[in-house]
């Protein structure tokens, strides 16, 4: 097979912290070569490198066999690399077409031939079955097309080696299946794929070999045929990671959550809630089970004070709730492991100190003089210690949260979130996009949470999480409870099919 790319010894230190220590990684035409580690494993500065965002402190890159020395993204597009970030880089004020076209050089001159530029994307994208509608605004499609149109751009860029960063991280099932179509025929056209992944069926699926990185550095590489699940998990955390049985609860106690016939939006039925009624007791774990943008964003919404309800009844530690705002629910020991960690569950460019006392800034622990003056080293003393029960792994606390890999981003939160003694966890898709010593981690703290007698409200369209994690499960369906099920003794067939919309028996 012809290679592509090579990267020779590569290291990337930044003060005396090596990101990236003398890895060797190599993508050869028409493959997927997934790239496996634990968040901070060096997998992003890795990538980093290769499309000039970083200069390697040592090292050489190499494509088609000669050397080359990338100095910026642009350049990078110049030698056909081409990056999908799990977070788009897409203008959601814009059209599909004006998104794909936007900072084009191609042509010389002031003016875009637009004709010709619809043409060659729409050519491109029924080559690779790239569904999309061009005229449509961002804001205005799915997710799994999103991404779609990131993919086409870079190919309209004439990318020939594509770096899939996380890609199905926000994507349901079927759009899953959908990208799985779209790497096969990129594959068969030659395109190769750099594929970066935590979840471990995917890649077994996806991918033709798998380099695992571990601590910034290279473990091996192996051909997709020579290896299995386990194998991976255990080369990827360098330890063997014991199957987890966490044992199911049935707990009769003080309910912490009831909500009585609630209507949210109900005309809208992916956005919505449509007569939902559920109770969380005190020491258990109810899980939401469902393809995700059935009504579960915003039944999250709706029990951290984000939102009101149009109709029904909320009451909160026994009291009903008149007030639905934010603050009022923080009052209440309502904690919030937000879906989207980087939009509402941190201020990135605030450290990571800043961070994991953002809540309690007005404590007498952190101020004095009503909450006027900060105890600065009350504050380090206090981030410190979570930093070291929480294994956040940063360069110090006064690091910018944002520049932390997404397990570690996740651990700030559960050390701001989970330390306030809550009577009541909500936590939206958890773990994702996170590797499988986070996501132990993650459900270990949500398990501790609820021997301490909190109750938790998991919401996860990963229906091996659900399983795992939930004493009882509730299904959404078009914003509507399609039934409940035992955690113990799930009935897989059952809650499949009130996935599908199929109204099931309440066990």
């Amino acid at each position: 097979m012809e290679e592509i790319l090579r990267m020779e010894h590569i290291t990337k230190r930044f003060g005396d912290v090596y990101a990236n220590r003398n890895i060797n990684f190599d993508v050869q035409r028409g493959e997927v070569h997934t790239l496996l580690g634990e968040n901070g494993a060096g997998k992003s500065t890795l990538m980093n490198v290769l499309i000039g965002l970083y200069q390697p402190t040592e090292g050489n890159i190499y494509l088609h066999g000669k050397p080359v020395k990338i100095e910026s993204p642009a350049q990078a597009v110049k030698l056909g690399i081409g990056m999908v970030h799990q977070h788009f880089m897409l203008v959601e004020a814009m059209t599909v077409f004006q998104n794909i076209i936007l900072g084009d050089k191609r042509e010389k001159g002031v003016f875009i031939n637009t004709d010709k530029a619809r043409k060659d994307i729409l050519a491109i994208s029924e080559k690779y079955g790239l569904d999309i509608q061009l005229d449509a605004l961002i804001t205005d499609i799915s997710v799994g097309e999103q991404q779609r149109v990131e993919i086409l751009k870079a190919l309209y860029r004439d990318a020939e080696l594509l770096i899939l960063d996380e890609p199905t991280a926000a994507l349901t099932d079927i759009e899953v299946e959908g990208l799985f179509e779209v790497i096969d025929r990129l594959k068969s056209e030659g395109k190769s794929i750099i594929f970066i992944s935590h979840k471990m069926r995917e890649v077994l699926h996806v991918s033709d070999r798998i380099t695992i990185l571990r601590a910034g550095e290279t473990v091996c590489t192996l051909p997709i045929q020579e290896t299995n699940g386990p194998e991976l998990a255990n080369l990827m955390i360098g330890r063997e990671l014991v199957p987890s049985q966490y044992e199911k609860v049935e707990a009769g106690g003080e309910k912490v959550l009831v909500l009585q016939h609630v209507d949210y939006n109900k005309t809208r039925k992916h956005n919505g809630l449509n007569d939902v009624s559920l109770t969380i007791a005190k020491g258990e774990i109810l899980g939401i089970a469902g393809v995700d943008g059935n009504g579960q964003s915003q039944l999250a919404e709706l029990v951290t004070g984000v939102v009101t309800p149009d109709s029904g009844d909320v009451d909160l530690k026994g009291s009903k709730v008149f007030s639905f705002d934010p603050l009022a629910f923080i009052k209440q020991s309502v904690a919030h492991i937000p879906e989207d960690r980087n939009l509402q569950g941190l201020v990135g460019n605030m450290s990571v100190c800043d961070n994991i006392v953002l809540k309690r800034t007005n404590s007498k622990e952190f101020s004095s003089a009503g909450g006027w003056r900060l105890n600065k080293r009350a504050m380090k003393s206090y981030a410190d210690a979570m930093k070291e029960k929480y294994d956040i792994r940063c360069a110090s606390i006064e690091q910018e949260t944002r520049n932390l890999s997404g397990g570690n981003q996740q651990k700030v939160i559960l050390a701001r979130e989970l330390e306030g003694d809550p009577d009541l966890i909500v936590a939206v898709h958890p773990t994702r996009g996170l590797d499988i010593g986070a996501t132990r981690f993650v459900h270990d703290s949500l398990i501790e949470s609820r021997e301490k007698g909190c109750g938790v409200l998991l919401i996860s369209a990963d229906f091996d999480e659900v399983l795992e994690m939930s004493d009882r499960i509730l299904v959404m369906f078009e914003g509507e409870i399609m039934g409940e099920y035992s955690g113990k003794t799930p009935p897989i067939e059952q809650i499949s099919l009130a996935m599908a919309g199929n109204k099931g028996v309440e066990e």
